[in-house]
């Protein structure tokens, strides 16, 4: 008779072109733990793509410049660089009306309010690519990528009570947009559908906000899979060019785990890091302090010795 472990390694198999294992693969929509949350973030994120579909009977120039607009206020200044670079790794620091303003950019992601989201990406460093990962591809490419979202269980069972935030909940800004964060992605909506009808309400959020999910989702999953390691980090952390190209910079990912704390993820010139371009242009105007790069001594430590 088979043991459970036999059971697990059977199913276990290397992901394409990678030589990353799927060891403990995960059917969610079966063996997930559904409550409101997770069906409220299932739905959402439906509801997006749905709404993405309409997309090519909608088309309109109006519609289309709304949407790059939205795209790089909410993915560029909003998730890249407010919620991971300043929020969650502190890699520079902003007079608090610029850190809210972009703060509240990320908001209108749909990726969660900016306590949870940091939370969350806080405890992937802590427990990178280990059992305790909220998302690692261990348990499989979709499920890095984004099934993870809809088992809103598994990372309480995993990491724990989100203890690692004291930083935001001690403000009160952070705090009331934790609970009235959905409130403000339905405003943007209504205002769309106001001044642009059913084409703005498609473009602007539905297109937009689909293109940032999985933009966002590739550093999760393909740059935890595919690419190249030039930093001893121990995870499966990978700099992938093109998740770079489309994700501002955060495709340079081995380096971001290598050094967590830097505002720079491109570190050689040719790595394109559009995130880091806008820190470097606001650290130039005096609106960034305190940004924090990797020391030549610590990249001594992590770079791989040659035998």
């Amino acid at each position: 008779m088979a043991t459970p472990e036999s059971e697990s390694e059977s199913y276990s198999h290397s992901i394409w072109r990678s030589d990353v294992v799927v060891k403990n693969p995960k059917n969610v929509f079966m063996q997930g733990k559904w409550d409101s949350l997770a069906i409220g973030t299932l739905s959402g994120v439906l509801m997006m793509h749905v709404l993405a579909l309409f997309a090519p009977f909608t088309f309109n120039w109006g519609a289309f410049r709304v949407a790059i607009v939205l795209y790089l206020v909410t993915a560029l200044l909003g998730i890249c660089l407010s919620y991971h670079r300043n929020l969650t790794h502190k890699s520079f620091k902003l007079p608090k009306w610029l850190e809210y303003l972009f703060a509240y950019c990320g908001a209108l992601a749909l990726q969660g309010d900016p306590i949870d989201w940091v939370s969350t990406h806080r405890f992937h460093h802590q427990y990178c690519d280990s059992e305790q990962d909220p998302h690692s591809p261990h348990e499989g490419f979709w499920f890095s990528h984004m099934i993870w979202l809809f088992d809103s269980r598994d990372q309480l069972e995993k990491c724990g009570e989100p203890n690692n935030v004291g930083d935001l909940e001690k403000q009160f800004f952070y705090r009331f947009m934790r609970s009235t964060y959905i409130l403000h992605p339905l405003a943007l909506g209504g205002v769309l559908y106001a001044f642009g009808g059913f084409p703005y309400l498609v473009w602007g959020m539905g297109v937009r906000t689909t293109c940032v999910y999985h933009i966002t989702w590739f550093v999760n999953s393909a740059s935890h899979i595919w690419g190249t390691q030039v930093w001893n980090t121990g995870d499966l952390s990978k700099n992938n060019w093109w998740v770079a190209l489309l994700s501002f910079g955060e495709g340079w990912h081995n380096n971001h785990h290598a050094f967590g704390y830097s505002a720079r993820h491109g570190l050689e010139w040719w790595q394109v890091d559009m995130t880091w371009y806008i820190i470097r242009l606001l650290d130039v105007i005096g609106l960034a302090k305190d940004v924090r790069l990797p020391t030549e001594a610590h990249k001594e430590r992590l770079a791989f010795k040659n035998e």
